[in-house]
C-alpha cells in the first residue's frame, strides 16, 4: 500500500548551518505522526518543509509526493493551490486574523479556493458546532479563550476536508485541561474524517498516544 505522504531526501540549510539532515519519511493514510526532540533538532523546520511551507534544498534525489502527486514538480502557485485544497494547519498561536470573527476565520480557506460564500458559511457553522464552539461564531479571537481559540484553529484546518493536517505545538500554550481535550479531538477527528496527522510535539502524552513516534537531533532522524 502507498503512503499518503512520502519526503526523499529532504535537507535544509539556511546559510552555512544544515537544519535538516538528508530525511526521508513516509505517513500512512490515517497516521497520527508525532515528531519530537530537543529543541533546535529541525521538528518546525522538517513540518514546514513536509507542508511546502518552505522548500528544501535543491537535490535532483529529493521529492515530496502526497496522495499520488508528486508536488516537486508543480510550479509555486500550483503548490500554493494544491497546499490550500490538501493540507491544514495548526500552529501553536492559533494564528487567527484579530479583525475577523471566528466564523470568517474558519472560512478563510475556502474563499480563498473561490468556493461560495453560503456554501463555505454553513460547512464552517458545522464544524464549529461538531468542535463544540458554535455559539462563539461571531466573537473575534480576543473575546474568545485559549482553548476556543484553538478549536476554531482546527476548524479552519478542516474546512476543505484536507488529506493531512500539519500542527506545530498545538496545545502548546494551553493548559493541562484544554491540551487533553485538543488531543482527544486530534485522534476523534483521524477516524471521522479519515485525515492523517503530522505533529510536532514536546508534549509526552501526544507522543504517547500516536500511532509513531519520530525523533529528531541534530537535524537527522535518530
Amino acid at each position: 500500500m502507498k503512503p499518503l505522504l512520502s519526503a526523499k531526501k529532504f535537507s535544509k540549510n539556511y546559510g552555512d548551518l544544515k537544519v535538516i539532515d538528508s530525511i526521508s519519511l513516509d505517513v500512512a493514510s490515517q497516521e497520527i505522526v508525532a515528531i519530537v526532540g530537543p529543541s533546535g533538532a529541525g521538528k518546525t523546520t522538517l513540518l514546514h518543509l513536509l507542508g511546502t511551507l518552505d522548500k528544501p534544498n535543491t537535490n535532483p534525489k529529493s521529492s515530496l509526493t502526497l496522495d499520488g502527486v508528486n508536488i516537486t514538480q508543480l510550479s509555486d502557485k500550483a503548490i500554493a493551490q494544491f497546499r490550500n485544497q490538501k493540507m491544514g494547519f495548526i500552529f501553536q498561536f492559533h494564528e487567527l486574523l484579530p479583525e475577523f470573527t471566528a466564523l470568517e476565520n474558519v472560512c478563510l480557506p475556502t474563499w480563498l479556493g473561490e468556493k461560495s460564500q453560503n456554501d463555505s458559511e454553513s460547512k464552517a457553522m458545522e464544524l464549529l458546532k461538531r468542535l463544540g464552539v458554535a455559539n462563539r461564531a461571531s466573537h473575534k479571537p480576543s473575546a474568545l479563550s485559549g482553548g476556543e481559540q484553538q478549536r476554531v484553529a482546527v476548524a479552519r484546518a478542516l474546512i476543505n476536508d484536507p488529506k493531512i493536517i500539519f500542527a506545530d505545538e498545538p496545545s502548546g500554550n494551553l493548559d493541562s485541561e484544554n491540551a487533553e481535550q485538543l488531543h482527544d479531538l486530534f485522534f476523534e477527528l483521524k477516524e471521522e474524517r479519515g485525515c492523517s496527522f503530522v505533529i510536532v510535539t514536546h508534549n509526552k502524552e501526544l507522543a504517547k498516544r500516536a500511532d509513531r513516534t519520530i525523533s529528531l537531533k541534530d537535524g537527522k532522524i535518530s
